[in-house]
């Protein structure tokens, strides 16, 4: 069976890393990024071809994958992608973005007799340079099965949650969940060094317990040493948290504690950290906190 010819639009350090492992599964990949020196960077590492424009990335390509900022980005690159696609043509947005623009631009796609899926990641930048994030996506069934084998190629689980725009919600229960584990960590983290305890043979007691998470066997050791350059930036985290609690104020839902450590990133980026990892909330027990 003939591989499905790809294109990839966004190369940031999740995109990148994912459109390698398209050319490291074999299929052709013709790439595209707003910052061209990004792309050819990103050629002088893989053998895919590089585009100078979103139209001359997208022709004749089965199936386009995009993976770029926030909604107005999102939004852009595919009413500018959708115009060049031929019909038939697969487009996957692996952005994190608001259910509702999903939904417009399914039905653009729909509308131009193209396929869409949403298709939001989550394992960060590491979980895309192993090639073992998890997508969540909104999608026909006809469709998630189309793209399935392709999305295989990075992802190491690939679920679909429901039709368009699914997958985007289903990103943000993600992200409410990991707000509430990260900031208990870093409070975890702030009390058993005020108690001057041995933080590894701590971490060594609860991590296999039901304290234990992905947080905190990968995030507990990184933040006893201050160090947070670990890939999703806090800037990021702060819009998709945007996006839930835009979209839970809609539905009359309080969500006091995804509301509590928004601000707490706030304060991070106020201070300088918009571009540490989102377990820099741990800062805020040390050097953001105000003297007494």
């Amino acid at each position: 069976m003939t591989q499905p010819k790809l294109a990839f639009l966004g190369l940031g350090v999740m995109g990148g890393p994912m459109a390698g492992w398209l050319v490291k599964k074999g299929f052709e990949v013709k790439v595209w990024n707003r910052t061209q020196a990004k792309a050819e960077a990103w050629a002088h590492a893989n053998p895919g071809e590089v585009a100078t424009t979103i139209a001359e990335a997208v022709a004749g390509a089965d199936c386009v994958m995009a993976c770029v900022g926030d909604d107005p980005d999102a939004r852009a690159v595919a009413r500018e992608a959708f115009a060049a696609m031929q019909a038939g043509t697969l487009y996957v947005d692996h952005t994190t973005t608001s259910a509702a623009l999903s939904q417009e631009l399914a039905a653009a796609a729909a509308q131009a007799g193209l396929e869409w899926v949403d298709a939001p990641v989550s394992g960060g930048q590491a979980g895309a340079v192993n090639g073992r994030l998890t997508a969540m996506c909104g999608a026909s069934e006809a469709s998630f099965a189309r793209v399935k084998p392709v999305l295989s190629a990075y992802c190491g689980t690939i679920i679909r949650i429901g039709e368009a725009g699914a997958g985007q919600l289903a990103k943000m229960v993600n992200q409410i969940a990991i707000a509430g584990v990260v900031q208990g960590l870093a409070e975890a983290v702030a009390f058993a060094k005020a108690q001057e305890l041995d933080t590894d043979a701590v971490l060594a007691a609860i991590s296999k317990g039901a304290a234990g998470s992905w947080q905190m066997e990968n995030r507990w050791p990184t933040m006893v040493e201050d160090r947070y350059d670990f890939g999703f930036a806090v800037d990021w985290m702060r819009k998709d948290l945007r996006i839930v609690l835009d979209a839970a104020q809609a539905k009359g839902l309080d969500l006091a504690l995804t509301q509590m450590v928004d601000g707490y990133y706030a304060e991070i980026q106020a201070a300088g950290g918009g571009r540490l990892d989102t377990s820099s909330l741990a800062k805020r027990f040390t050097s953001l906190r105000k003297p007494d």
